[in-house]
């Protein structure tokens, strides 16, 4: 049987040196084709200026833009803080980006009865699978094209050529070709200088960070901050209450002045290849901190060792795509359960890069200072043997065996 013709493309469009140069080449290998860019607003904020022309200079019929931002905070980026979802240190602001703009993709693609959907992440990279395990789950009939998997370029010098020869208007130069990513969680900064793992990153050369500033540069006084959490949602900065979207944007402001959040990290990507990566999240890495501090007060011991460990298997599944699954979804309400308590304030100092515990209190705390006291207390400390004799009773039980000092 042989393939529908493709005459209709809807692309995942954001502008940069992939995107931009696929336009003229879908138009030139899939002639006839009409090719519908499709923006998705998560936060990159100046990225988005000027898109529309630029997409129909280079051959799109249209452009959509679409804010995603409400939809990406509150079903995507705080189910992973309540988690406590992290991938090797990385808190995951690419990784559960791609299903948010993919899910919007699928639903424009049918809208507009497209033929196939086209992304242009490379063979190398994990967001291929992202992008393309959210198509297969909401349209597993649509055909996908990838075009760094099909084409002949092999670099982001030579896409800069084609760019050239197409007359396709570029913001990057060779100097300064960054591979980044920018949504309103984080910035990456990948290649260039990065891809040898001796240098440095050049946190204080002009222009490197985007959202914040090194630690070096940072003001030379402390500054405090306190959060409120309404089971385990942000709800409210210094007793002001806002959504958890302005909550977000707020913390990326000040702690981009303080030069908190930024990361330099060799991780695993999904495809086996290790990559070093640069990652600015301001915001994130202070909500992070504050959620953790404040789950130690309200779940008992054994709900935050478990939940420990799941947070792993979450952020495997996130940070691989997997997102729209069975298991990520179930982990999804075992956590909602587990913050049905977590309720209170958080009190944090942000100083040069660093952020510092300044208190915590909750309703549901279940941390006595009667209890845990060195002063007098209620605790019968004589109960303590009891439980030592039977809880050590195993070990005391096996040393006398392979002592000989009890038989059979």
């Amino acid at each position: 049987m042989s393939e529908k013709p493709i005459k209709k493309i809807v692309l995942a469009y954001s502008g940069g040196l992939d995107t931009s140069i696929i336009i003229p080449w879908l138009k030139e290998n899939y002639p006839g084709c009409e090719v519908i860019a499709v923006s998705g607003n998560v936060g990159q904020g100046d990225e988005l200026e000027g898109l529309e022309e630029k997409a129909k200079k280079t051959g799109a019929s249209k452009l959509y833009v679409e804010d995603l931002t409400d939809e990406y905070v509150n079903d995507f980026i705080i189910p992973c803080l309540k988690a406590g979802a992290i991938y090797e240190d990385y808190l995951l602001g690419t990784s559960h980006a791609r299903p948010c703009i993919a899910k919007r993709l699928v639903e424009i693609a049918k809208a507009e009865g497209a033929d196939a959907i086209c992304h242009g992440c490379t063979g190398k990279g994990n967001d291929q699978v992202r992008f393309e395990l959210t198509i297969k789950h909401f349209a597993p009939e649509m055909k996908i094209i990838a075009p760094w998997r099909i084409w002949n370029i092999k670099s982001r010098e030579e896409e800069i050529d084609y760019a050239e020869a197409h007359n396709v208007p570029l913001k990057i130069n060779r100097e300064t070709n960054y591979s980044k990513d920018k949504n309103l969680w984080h910035l990456s900064h990948e290649g260039l200088d990065l891809e040898d793992t001796g240098n440095e990153p050049q946190y204080n050369k002009p222009g490197f960070l985007e959202m914040g500033v090194s630690p070096e540069q940072a003001p030379d006084e402390a500054e405090y901050v306190t959060l409120h959490f309404e089971k385990g949602v942000p709800t409210a900065i210094d007793g002001q209450a806002m959504s958890a979207k302005e909550i977000i944007y707020r913390l990326n402001a000040l702690g981009g002045k303080h030069g908190i959040g930024l990361l330099d990290i060799v991780e695993n990507r999904l495809v086996g290849m290790k990559c070093r990566g640069v990652y600015e999240t301001p915001g994130g890495t202070i909500l992070y901190r504050a959620h953790e501090y404040l789950e130690t007060l309200c779940l008992d011991k054994m709900t935050m060792h478990k939940k420990q460990e799941l947070a792993v298997t979450y952020a495997e599944l996130v940070y691989n795509g997997q997102w729209f699954t069975p298991l990520r979804e179930a982990l999804a309400a075992f956590v909602d359960k587990t913050q049905e308590t977590v309720t209170g304030d958080v009190k944090l100092k942000l100083y040069k890069g660093n952020i510092i515990k300044a208190g915590a209190w909750s309703e549901y705390s279940l941390y006595s200072e009667q209890i845990a006291t060195f002063g007098e207390s209620d605790y019968n400390q004589k109960d303590a043997e009891g439980f030592i004799n039977l809880y050590g009773l195993p070990i005391k039980v096996k040393a006398m065996v392979d002592q000989g000092l009890l038989k059979g």
